[in-house]
């Protein structure tokens, strides 16, 4: 018969698997207390839960949320970040905390927008632009097209003004 504390488990990480936009699973073997305290304020900071599973709790939550190929990258001491903002965000912040700590903090899978993802690609979010930066680039590939439409339907006008004012100078002379 399950313990009460492990279905919670397992119904918690069901949950944060299916609602949560970004899952990196890591391994955090070498890191100390204080560090590990150290990333998950970082990582708090990003809107982004860093938790320590147990596999065997993670690979049945994997196949109740849907996600049963998850299952082969729980091996090992497997922490996971979850993100519900900026998907690269989680990344960022753990390369970013392996390189000043001097740790070696593996990424080996992942999860985005319910994707299942191998370590490369999981690295590899940690490049994807921001929220912010993304809408502005957006925007500007809107906005570019309007601009030079302006621009153009602008420039006889400019032309007539250069050429009115040219004559108005050669009458008052």
């Amino acid at each position: 018969m399950a313990r009460p504390e492990k279905v919670r488990q397992v119904e918690f990480l069901t949950g944060k698997l299916r609602e949560t936009s970004v899952a990196l699973l890591t391994d955090y073997r070498g890191l100390t207390v204080a560090q590990m305290r150290d990333l998950r304020s970082r990582l708090r900071a990003q809107d982004v839960e860093y938790r320590v599973v147990k596999n065997t709790l993670a690979r049945r939550a994997a196949v109740e949320a849907g996600r049963p190929e998850l299952q082969e990258l729980l091996r090992g001491p497997v922490a996971i970040a979850f993100g519900s903002g900026e998907p690269g965000a989680p990344a960022r912040v753990l390369g970013e905390f392996a390189r000043q700590a001097r740790v070696r903090l593996e990424i080996v899978g992942g999860l985005l927008e319910g994707r299942v993802l191998g370590p490369e690609q999981a690295r590899q979010t940690a490049d994807l632009p921001s929220r912010e930066a993304a809408l502005a680039g957006f925007l500007a590939a809107l906005q570019a097209p309007l601009a030079r439409l302006a621009a153009t339907l602008e420039a006889p006008l400019t032309q007539l003004i250069g050429a009115l004012d040219a004559y108005r100078e050669k009458l008052a002379a």
